[in-house]
């Protein structure tokens, strides 16, 4: 009985944690959308550094005190393009402007995200939409939402009737990372009903865990666009793997996610 006791207020006291989570994220949002409207003009790469870390700094001057205080032995990753494994114990991994240079170029696509990872697994993860207020969140175990709305992946069984989506890790990836994306969505074009290539990464998993689309595939990338997908899409019902159907982890060079019923599928038309 103690143990279950025990289970009941560690739940608790994340569920708890989620909800304080999203009041943080949904202030930092607040101030990034008083930032966004006209397209940010740049003609160097300098200058676009410094206009994607004005952006990071009005989100992360609201969200990391608050976060920290919350968990104040938790620790923060730095760059939000890092990737692999990370130290046992709880960390922080945020992104601030998910789809920041949307932002730059006033395009509605960007969000923000802050997600709880304990021990190498995601905890809790808050995404949220400030120009359209949508909030999604899902909690290890408890389900995913969008605004308090119960999510589910779609039914669909057949990869040939399924909207599938990839994304671009980052810039200045290498020739082979390329290359693959490349052929890739050439696969996806033959097998697929519709192929859909945007950033971010993010907003393409809240679909699938929403139902809106069936697939999502990305090759490369970094713990803060996948991890809160991650969860949100494995809390909805949907699977998560390599593009091979291996298991995922963030030292892994690919990712997929998918409804059950398309993830075979989808898996044999990456793995050709």
């Amino acid at each position: 009985m103690s143990e279950t006791l025990q289970t009941t207020d560690v739940t608790a006291s994340d569920a708890d944690l989620l909800d304080q989570t999203t009041i943080a994220v949904r202030a930092a949002g607040s101030a990034l959308r008083e930032r966004f409207g006209e397209v940010v003009r740049y003609q160097t790469r300098e200058e676009l550094m410094r206009a994607l870390a004005a952006n990071d700094d009005t989100a992360l001057d609201i969200l990391r005190p608050r976060l920290m205080s919350l968990r104040p032995d938790a620790g923060w990753v730095e760059d939000e393009l890092d990737g692999g494994a990370l130290p046992s114990g709880e960390w922080w991994v945020v992104d601030p402007a998910e789809g920041n240079v949307n932002h730059l170029h006033a395009l509605p696509e960007w969000a923000v995200t802050a997600t709880l990872v304990r021990d190498n697994q995601p905890v809790l993860t808050v995404v949220h939409l400030p120009l359209t207020g949508e909030t999604y969140t899902a909690l290890a175990g408890a389900g995913a939402h969008l605004d308090g709305r119960p999510l589910r992946v779609s039914r669909t069984e057949d990869l040939g009737l399924g909207i599938v989506a990839t994304s671009q890790a980052r810039p200045d990836e290498d020739e082979k990372v390329v290359r693959r994306v490349g052929s890739s969505i050439s696969a996806m074009l033959f097998d697929a009903l519709v192929v859909r290539t945007s950033v971010p990464a993010t907003l393409h998993l809240t679909n699938v865990a929403a139902g809106r689309i069936d697939a999502f595939w990305q090759f490369a990338g970094a713990r803060a666009d996948l991890l809160p997908g991650a969860l949100l899409v494995t809390e909805a019902g949907g699977q998560i793997s390599d593009a091979e159907g291996r298991p995922w982890t963030p030292q892994s060079e690919s990712f997929l996610a998918a409804a059950p019923g398309v993830h075979a599928e989808a898996v044999a038309t990456l793995s050709r």
